[in-house]
């Protein structure tokens, strides 16, 4: 049933995508665009199942991961993610976003090995040792790899999408997010189950089918390590996929050059240095902003996205269980709706600037933060919902900020960099989160919204700043649009 409603999901999502052409483009144009970001876009939502799963392990795990070593570990995952940009954004800016998918999903099925074996190896005993040390290495090379795909997908997005249709891309993008969240916690929950010992009664053939794969037939133990595997296979067929279908620009698949009026329009034939790339970013108050705001919902977005399934498992959820058992779908179709609502509104009704929907989404956080705060003991499912509602906002935030005003201000020929270190803040953000919640619920779960109220009301008063921002390119296709329409009226 809950696969059947991701799936509606997704076709509502390819149904608007091809309802969505303000440019005009052919037919044969937005299939093979189509053909393009949809293999890429499955890949990142995979390469999300094989970085979440840590979360859904550490729940599995139990006593051998307290909440403080998840937060160790997750600390270490996710600043490698944001520095690994330094070095990653640059190189895939020069190399291309095929070849960088397909690096970030051989790397990330590999590292996922490494913690699956890792994982076997201390659950069957033959490995004495605590988690944390071992766990933070191995997942920080898997985050290294990690770090390829969010550049990967924007930098072919940004010579495939006009400036106009960026914000229905942004949508896409949080969408992807939003299914590669589903997959890392419902089917990650779903693996868990196969793969433990029978509760009662006989097993299901696929149950039967599932513990003879993962060597634990007739043994009491549960195949936690299949939680990593998994995902390491998927992600090995996306990248053959990948291969055979994905193509850079549309010149690649045999259209004319397309431009897209950003903010490398007119510059196509300049050639950036590495610090010519790092300028675009580092000298740019505006991009600095970008990546604040990024920080911010950083803290939220993982705050809530990661914390909200240890909370329903540890404090009593009368009146809502059903949130914490499908937390992975519910996620996904809030996010989808964050995704479009941000895109949406940021295309149809402020000319494709990118500040207005994301300071009035960090201001709806501060106040949902707030209603958590007041109910987190008294009335779980109030806190259920505002946690929901969170993740809509922030994953329009972030669709908005690293999938699409980074490229915009960044242009074509320096997305992977912009774009890759305003990604990056998200996850210095989360790395600060993942360590503060993990000590002070350890005192009460009360600091948890407490803590991240202020990074919410941060993050609307900075996009606030850049309220009324658009590149100079697009400034001047939309005047030259709306001259064009204007001397239409006059002449009928």
């Amino acid at each position: 049933m809950y696969i059947g409603i991701v799936v509606l999901c997704l076709l509502a999502v390819i149904g608007l995508y091809f309802g969505n052409n303000p440019l005009k483009h052919g037919r044969w144009f937005m299939m093979r665009r189509f053909i393009n970001w949809f293999p890429l876009g499955m890949t990142y939502s995979f390469l999300y199942m094989a970085r979440y799963n840590l979360a859904v392990s550490k729940n599995a795990l139990g006593t051998l991961m307290s909440r403080e070593d998840f937060g160790w570990i997750f600390l270490a995952g996710t600043w490698t993610y944001a520095l690994a940009f330094l070095i990653n954004g640059p190189l895939v800016d020069k190399i291309g976003g095929k070849k960088g998918i397909i690096i970030a999903a051989i790397g990330a099925s590999v590292a996922n090995i490494g913690l699956g074996i890792l994982t076997y190896l201390v659950l069957t005993n033959q490995l004495h040792m605590k988690l944390v040390v071992a766990f933070s290495a191995v997942y920080a090379v898997n985050m290294y790899f990690q770090s390829y795909g969010a550049v990967s997908i924007i930098k072919v997005k940004a010579y495939w999408f006009h400036v106009r249709e960026r914000g229905v891309f942004g949508a896409i993008f949080g969408t992807l997010i939003s299914f590669g969240v589903y997959f890392a916690f419902d089917w990650g929950q779903a693996i868990i189950a196969m793969t433990a010992p029978a509760n009662g009664g006989s097993e299901s053939w696929l149950h039967s089918l599932a513990r003879k794969l993962f060597g634990v037939e007739g043994q009491s133990t549960t195949a936690t390590w299949a939680v990593f595997f998994i995902p390491a296979a998927i992600l090995v067929c996306w990248a053959l996929i990948d291969l055979w279908l994905i193509k850079d620009t549309p010149e690649e698949a045999g259209f004319p050059p397309f431009d897209t009026h950003d903010a490398s329009s007119g510059q196509m034939d300049v050639k950036l240095t590495t610090a010519d790339l790092f300028k675009k970013v580092f000298g740019s108050p505006l991009m600095l902003l970008f990546a604040s705001v990024e920080l911010t919902a950083g803290v939220l977005r993982n705050g809530i996205m990661q914390w909200y399934s240890i909370f329903a498992k540890e404090v009593p959820q009368n009146g809502a269980t059903f949130i914490g058992a499908h937390w992975g779908l519910l996620m996904c179709i809030f996010g989808i709706i964050g995704g479009f609502a941000g895109g949406l509104i940021s295309d149809k009704h402020f000319q494709s600037r990118r500040g207005p929907p994301a300071a009035l989404l960090c201001g709806a956080m501060f106040l949902l933060t707030i209603v958590m705060a007041i109910w987190i003991f008294s009335c779980p499912l109030v806190v259920g919902i505002a946690a929901l509602l969170i993740v809509l906002a922030v994953t329009g935030v972030h669709s908005l900020m690293s999938g699409t005003a980074a490229a915009d201000f960044g242009g074509r020929k320096a997305t992977a960099t912009c774009s890759g270190i305003v990604d990056g803040c998200v996850y210095v953000g989360s790395g600060l989160q993942s360590v503060f919640v993990g000590y002070l619920t350890g005192l009460s779960w009360q600091w948890w919204p407490v803590f991240l109220m202020p990074f919410a009301l941060l993050g609307m008063f900075i996009a606030v700043r850049f309220w009324n921002e658009l590149p100079a390119a697009t400034k001047k296709y939309i005047l030259e649009v709306e001259m064009k329409r204007a001397t239409a009226r006059a002449s009928v």
